[in-house]
């Protein structure tokens, strides 16, 4: 009998209890808006009837639990995050990962940078040594005798990375700026690629990354997690595969896979990514992704409560051989 695997990644857009002060210029949540967004939220979680969900911009896990508590499919799940270290000079918002699947290792969080890897910015004397928002990891129990290494990652947004340095003689400092956070984004990714490779040359087991890369699938930093033009190394292929690109039931008819509109122009950031377990065209393949949905309608009428990204889901149906058969006892 053939299973069926749901993963999705939804960027929720600023969870944060009622009344705290998550950015210096956004008002905080009032009790009525907090429970409009919780609720919101929750239906689209439901909505979603995924196994296991990445989630980013997450200020609060307690905010999460609350969301939880408003689903009807979810209030048993297992939820796996972190608070932003409230000692920190400002609030950064965190990943976290629902689950309805067991976990067969507990959350890890990655929130230094691999392999003692140290990037230099433009105009910044000390380099980059820490992802911009951790990396979270859990090993979940897919089918019996089956894990999953899930990692759930938020990289650095387009935004300019300001430094103080706005009165300085240089030109265009606001280039300078973009350039800092393309640096930093693709610091990210190189750092997120090297956990990759780590844990896939020390157990082949199938990999899905899901999460808000601020960037196409087409562009750099997305392809340097993908691990575009590697070739397996020592036997193990440990490139990963844009799911929509090879998912094996397309439908043309509606084909909107966007997830966030800036300036009019509409563009997916949101990404689903899998090991060649996954992939329909490889003969390593434990399963294939049959389908990915996007959940984006809510973008076109922009409630204030509602996110300003749209969901992913990718279906994944594992091969029957896959598939331990079920025990008598």
């Amino acid at each position: 009998m053939q299973q069926e695997l749901r993963f999705a990644t939804f960027n929720v857009c600023n969870l944060a209890l009622p009344g705290t002060k998550y950015y210096e210029d956004q008002i905080p949540y009032s009790a009525e808006e907090y429970d409009a967004k919780i609720t919101w939220i929750a239906q689209q979680l439901d909505r979603l009837d995924a196994d296991v969900i990445g989630l980013q911009e997450i200020f609060s896990q307690q905010a999460l639990s609350d969301v939880l508590a408003k689903t009807q499919k979810y209030r048993h799940a297992q939820q796996l995050g972190f608070d932003p270290d409230p000692d920190a000079d400002h609030l950064t918002p965190s990943v976290a990962m629902i689950t309805r699947l067991p976990v067969l290792a507990g959350a890890t969080v990655f929130r230094d940078l691999p392999h003692q890897l140290a990037i230099t910015l433009p105009g910044v004397a000390h380099p980059v040594t820490h992802f911009t928002r951790p990396i979270l990891h859990a090993q979940i129990e897919a089918a019996p005798g089956l894990a999953v290494d899930v990692f759930v990652c938020h990289l650095k947004s387009k935004l300019p990375d300001y430094r103080n340095d706005l009165d300085d003689e240089l030109p265009d400092q606001t280039g300078i700026a973009m350039l800092r956070s393309l640096i930093r984004r693709g610091t990210d990714a190189l750092g997120l690629r090297h956990l990759l490779s780590d844990i896939k040359q020390v157990q082949r087991k199938p990999i899905v990354v899901m999460g808000d890369f601020n960037d196409v699938a087409d562009a750099i930093p997305t392809q340097m997690v993908m691990g575009l033009g590697k070739y397996p190394l020592n036997g193990v292929d440990d490139r990963l595969f844009e799911s929509y690109r090879i998912q094996s039931r397309r439908d043309v008819l509606r084909d909107v896979g966007y997830t966030h509109i800036h300036d009019n122009s509409y563009e997916t950031i949101d990404h689903i990514l899998v090991s060649e377990e996954f992939n329909p065209g490889s003969p390593s393949a434990l399963g294939e992704v049959v389908e990915v949905m996007y959940l984006n309608d809510h973008m076109v009428f922009r409630q204030a409560y509602a996110s300003d990204h749209g969901l992913v889901l990718a279906r994944i149906l594992l091969h029957e051989q896959t598939v331990e058969p079920a025990s008598d006892d």
